[in-house]
């Protein structure tokens, strides 16, 4: 029924300007499903490709589509699919792993040697009215969960692999420098691990305030020469057990250490450019250690769950929710509004719309 409608896509054509342009709309080959995409999560990394034209150091090839955080309703099945019908509600895992090289065999499938991620250049992302995409890569989404929350699934896993990596449990104290999104998401994630205390830091006082409201035990305004002993100070003066930084700065990549407890792990969440300087040797003598983590890999059941259960506020991580038709606007709010956002949600469609 899809392939007479109409395909809209808001393409980045150069720096910050996102005009809609007519595509073809996509059918649904071998093993794949068409979705009839509802709303559009803005990442941090949408939101730099949108507000640089570069990814890294190379331009980015334009007209190119952003966004991969994305739920939707199934409007065609391809041959073989036999588990996905048309009308169910979905979200999607946007990693297209190859299966067969090492990493993947490793189980490591985020690692992906060959892995073809939406809205990294070059493969367009969701932003669009429809999309086909691999069935196995869809995630059905019960009654109990709304779209819009179907749409944070994608940053929670982000979460939930942090506090993993991060071995977060009963009992554990943990910091997090920066309370955007990726920052509340593992808040939320720590705390359905049982975290005794967590604590978050930000420059801006609207983000922590979204962080207390979200259930952090204590908040710190960043920034200041005496952010590092007030953090200490709500935890007794011991530091946590665990610090992640998800600011993705080198000034909080190098605060870690000055808040890690003895025998503590640093896990490095925020994609922090250039060189960041660390007293390694304080880091020693703390007995600490340092992970990184790179996107997550199977966590989307689990976040569903979580969701579904209403164990995780997920839904007070929205602060703006736009129309299609204001995409633009959506992405200057992101990016020009950073001490008002957490997450800025696209609608493309309702959740009733006609499919």
């Amino acid at each position: 029924r899809c392939d007479c409608m109409e395909n809209i896509a808001y393409a980045l054509t150069k720096k910050q300007e996102l005009p809609p342009r007519e595509r073809p709309v996509p059918k649904a080959g071998p093993g794949e499903v068409a979705i009839r995409v509802c709303y559009v999560g803005v990442c941090g990394s949408d939101a730099h490709f949108f507000e640089s034209g570069f990814r890294g150091e190379t331009p980015i090839p334009m007209p190119f589509v952003l966004g991969h955080e994305c739920s939707g309703v199934i409007v065609g099945a391809g041959d073989g699919v036999t588990d996905r019908r048309v009308g169910d509600r979905v979200t999607i895992e946007p990693q297209i792993t190859c299966g067969k090289c090492r990493m993947c065999k490793s189980g490591r499938y985020n690692m992906c040697e060959h892995v073809r991620f939406p809205s990294v250049p070059p493969y367009d992302g969701f932003l669009q009215n429809y999309i086909s995409f691999p069935a196995d890569l869809t995630f059905l989404l019960p009654s109990s969960c709304s779209m819009r929350l179907g749409t944070l699934v994608e940053p929670l896993c982000v979460g939930a692999e942090a506090a993993e990596v991060g071995d977060v449990c009963v009992g554990k104290t943990v910091v997090i420098l920066g309370a955007g999104c990726i920052g509340l998401t593992t808040l939320l994630l720590c705390r359905a691990r049982g975290a005794a205390r967590v604590i978050l830091s930000d420059l801006f006082q609207s983000r922590l305030d979204k962080a207390m409201e979200m259930g952090a035990d204590g908040v710190v305004l960043g920034g200041r020469p005496e952010s590092v002993e007030e953090i200490r100070a709500l935890l007794g003066g011991a530091g946590a057990d665990v610090v992640f930084e998800t600011a993705g700065s080198p000034k909080t990549a190098s605060m870690t250490v000055d808040v890690l407890a003895r025998g503590g792990k640093i896990v490095m969440v925020g994609n922090v450019p250039g060189k960041t300087p660390i007293e390694f040797m304080k880091l020693m003598y703390l007995g600490g250690g340092i992970d990184t983590i790179y996107r997550y890999r199977n966590h989307y059941e689990m976040v569903i769950d979580l969701l579904a259960r209403n164990v995780i506020p997920a839904e007070k991580i929205i602060s703006h929710v736009f129309p299609f038709t204001r995409s633009q606007e959506a992405f200057e709010t992101a990016i020009g509004q950073k001490d008002k956002v957490s997450k800025v949600l696209i609608e493309v469609a309702s959740e009733g719309v006609e499919i």
